[in-house]
């Protein structure tokens, strides 16, 4: 592998990509950077339906904003109603079950089953305004549920089946939830993950919750509590047959609360991260397309946990609302073998695979033998998440899974920004090993010292992403000041993300990788055009002097935040 190693796009890839050059790219990061209220209102025009028009594009109080103000829309009428006159037999999900059981699921069969369950969440007596935790396995009705609850208006948070009953008390308990969304188990290496015994040991001290729905997934029997708990199933098979199919979608406020998640952040302590609707559908809508160069005849499989903010951005809602296919798969990669996932991508023909870089270590270690043994030339564009790709790894993904054709998009994004802000495009951008490469139209990365000025080239300093992005966090549940703590300082009244920690700067381009690769920071730029970004965090033993003393005036309060109002949710 060479260090230096650095691959244009494909003339055939860039030919039909929608962002086709280096020009194109750069000219949408002009338009937003330059226009932001005409760049993402014409979009939001362009590929989102509204019931109401929006008056303001957006509305800027820093570090708090809120997007296209006075419209009315519905994230689930997007990812579903809005594409029922022309896609309505286009597959939504191929499903998979770790045992072997498989699902094909349309759009309209997917609009079906969300209007279902949304009727049985009215049943409940749950309606705009309430909120629910969704603790399932990778089934379809976890994104079913999800979607009744946007429709409805209904604030969801989903937490991972892995999670302990302990950690989902924490969370049932700071969202003040009125009903839990569960299964009695799932799937994981052969072995049953009993969901509904957890839910059972967390909700003492639970006031709030007065609906458990139950779903059948794995058939073992659970306790199940008189006027509390029934069974999905059954509540289903009591609708009205006349009316249950139909459940309109609520025209809700563009800045209405969609859903929570809790990360922990510094603390150990869950934070709820809330993301509110036209905004976060907005961007993710537009990365499915930009990052993924999504087509309407692609098979896109993002193998993440919809627990996560990419199993909810890039499972659920960007690719329902882009119109996509998707895999969805309930188990482990290793289960009953290595070969499971490119069994997976060879039955259904997957073109776009998106992954995390632990998955592609720990299937490195496994050789080459497993892939090989299965046709991955569907695959035409591979996509990595969740933390910095080594080089090796890169070189590996690409050779042996995409067969030296396919272009990798290395993303890097948190929790709060709802969807990617570093990651090329494919069609537009060279790819450098390791190197997220270049930003989404409206982020603007760099590199800053203690008062906020630029440093100067190979210098350290810390990492600043200044965003105006539709896709960013709200605030905090409840505590809209720790929005600015946990993911935004200040220096010199300027605004940042301050997640990247310590970073060097580049000649052209910003590398802040940790300090055993600190040579790769002094390579020239990736392109010769603008800046590009390599994205990772540094380690606290790598931190630079100037970079321990700004986390030590972060602690101290020495670093002034600025302040400004929020609405609670």
């Amino acid at each position: 592998m060479s260090q230096e190693a650095i691959y244009p796009p494909p003339p055939s890839f860039a030919a039909q990509a929608h962002v086709p050059s280096i020009e194109a790219y750069q000219e949408l990061c002009r338009q937003a950077a330059e226009t932001p209220e005409e760049f993402w209102g014409a979009l939001a025009k362009q590929e989102l339906h509204w019931f109401a028009p929006y008056t303001n594009v957006f509305e800027w109080h820093p570090p708090f904003v809120k997007w296209f103000t006075g419209g009315k829309t519905n994230l689930a009428y997007n990812c579903l109603d809005r594409h029922l006159a022309d896609k309505r037999d286009k597959v939504a999900f191929h499903w998979e079950g770790e045992p072997g059981d498989t699902r094909t699921i349309t759009y309209g069969e997917l609009h079906r089953l969300v209007c279902r369950f949304a009727n049985v969440l009215k049943s409940r007596g749950l309606n705009t305004g309430d909120r629910a935790i969704i603790y399932m396995p990778m089934v379809p009705e976890a994104a079913v549920a999800m979607l009744a609850c946007a429709r409805l208006g209904i604030t969801h948070s989903v937490v991972f089946g892995g999670f302990s009953a302990e950690a989902l008390r924490a969370r049932i308990q700071d969202l003040g939830a009125q009903a839990v969304i569960t299964a009695d188990g799932g799937w994981r290496r052969k072995k049953e993950v009993r969901l509904k015994d957890a839910v059972d040991e967390s909700l003492p001290g639970c006031d709030t919750i007065h609906t458990v729905i139950v779903y059948k997934r794995t058939g073992t029997p659970v306790t199940m509590q008189d006027g509390r708990d029934a069974y999905w199933q059954d509540l289903e098979a009591a609708l009205d047959p006349a009316t249950a199919d139909e459940c309109p979608a609520v025209e809700l406020d563009s800045e209405h609360p969609l859903y929570v998640l809790y990360t922990s952040g510094t603390t150990g302590k869950p934070k709820g991260i809330l993301h509110t609707t036209a905004g976060y559908n907005l961007y993710t809508h537009m990365t499915m397309k930009w990052v993924f160069d999504l087509k309407p005849s692609d098979v896109y499989w993002c193998s993440a946990d919809i627990g996560w903010v990419t199993g909810h951005s890039y499972i659920v809602y960007g690719p329902l609302s882009a119109g996509a296919t998707s895999i969805m798969y309930e188990g482990a990669p290793d289960t009953p073998d290595f070969g499971r996932w490119w069994s997976i991508v060879e039955k259904y023909k997957a073109t776009i695979l998106y992954t995390s870089p632990t998955a592609i270590r720990a299937l490195i270690r496994q050789g080459d033998e497993w892939p090989n043994k299965y046709d991955l030339s569907s695959l035409r564009l591979l996509g990595s998440v969740g933390e910095p790709i080594n080089p090796a790894a890169w070189e590996w993904y690409h050779r042996v899974i995409g067969g030296s054709r396919c272009p990798i998009v290395d993303t890097w994004w948190q929790t709060e920004t709802g969807g990617i802000l570093i990651a090329p495009m494919p069609g537009a951008v060279a790819l450098k090993p390791g190197s997220g490469t270049f930003p989404m139209p409206g982020v603007l990365p760099d590199v800053i010292d203690l008062d906020g000025n630029p440093v100067a080239p190979e210098a350290e300093g810390l990492s600043r992403v200044e965003a105006a992005l539709a896709g960013h966090a709200a605030h905090h549940l409840g505590r809209p000041e720790a929005l600015r703590g946990a993911v935004l300082v200040a220096c010199a009244g300027r605004l940042f993300h301050r997640r990247c920690g310590a970073a060097r700067q580049g000649r052209l381009h910003l590398d802040p990788r940790p300090r055993r690769r600190r040579h790769e920071r002094q390579r020239p730029p990736l392109v010769d055009h603008g800046s590009g970004v390599g994205v990772g965090k540094a380690p606290r033993r790598g931190r630079s002097r100037r970079g321990r003393q700004a986390a030590r005036d972060h602690r101290a309060g020495r670093v002034l935040l600025r302040h400004a109002q929020a609405g609670q949710l």
